[in-house]
């Protein structure tokens, strides 16, 4: 009889974790115009929630906050986002995983100390090309608080990915496995 290993996600909530949370798929203002989750949880791998904790530090010190708009997506969620919007540039083929479903990947954004979010010089989920890093036609502003973004980020053991300024994920995030509702003890789904 094969082992089968319990999977622990770690809850992402304030107090204890000291960030604004904007769940967008749980309400219908998203990519797909309908609610991807039932219920607002924001979820990470232990090893993403300690990396997100640096980054809360680091944010704080640039005197901003994260905003995080998702993190642990179920494999059932991946399936209704593709169904939604199947451009692998943007979303991940659920048949091959997203980090997301690893519980190693966030979605997130600056906010100033009034909890105004930073101009990105687009929204979270617009999936266009004006969204990916390191692009000139932004206002000096729009690339300065991506920077930012990044450097927060980045100094706190995240990577970007390339096509979306909102998205950050462990490295080697393969090594982790996918994982469905069940791991977050069927709270999203």
């Amino acid at each position: 009889m094969p082992t089968v290993a319990l999977f622990m996600l770690t809850e992402i909530t304030p107090p204890a974790f000291d960030i604004d949370l904007e769940l967008l798929y749980a309400t219908a203002d998203n990519l797909s115009g309908v609610p991807i989750y039932r219920s607002a949880v924001c979820m990470l791998h232990p090893d993403a929630a300690r990396r997100l904790a640096d980054a809360i530090r680091l944010a704080r010190g640039i005197g901003c906050r994260l905003r995080v708009y998702d993190a642990f997506r179920p494999a059932e969620a991946q399936w209704r986002l593709w169904h939604a919007f199947p451009d692998p540039t943007y979303i991940a083929d659920p048949r091959l995983g997203s980090n997301h479903t690893r519980g190693v990947a966030i979605d997130l954004t600056l906010v100033d100390a009034a909890g105004v979010p930073l101009d990105m010089g687009t929204g979270f989920d617009a999936m266009t090309e004006r969204s990916h890093h390191g692009r000139s036609d932004l206002t000096a502003d729009q690339q300065r608080n991506r920077a930012l973004l990044l450097g927060v980020m980045v100094g706190a053991g995240w990577e970007h990915y390339p096509s979306e300024w909102w998205h950050y994920q462990l490295p080697d995030a393969e090594r982790y496995p996918l994982l469905t509702d069940a791991a977050a003890g069927g709270r999203l789904m």
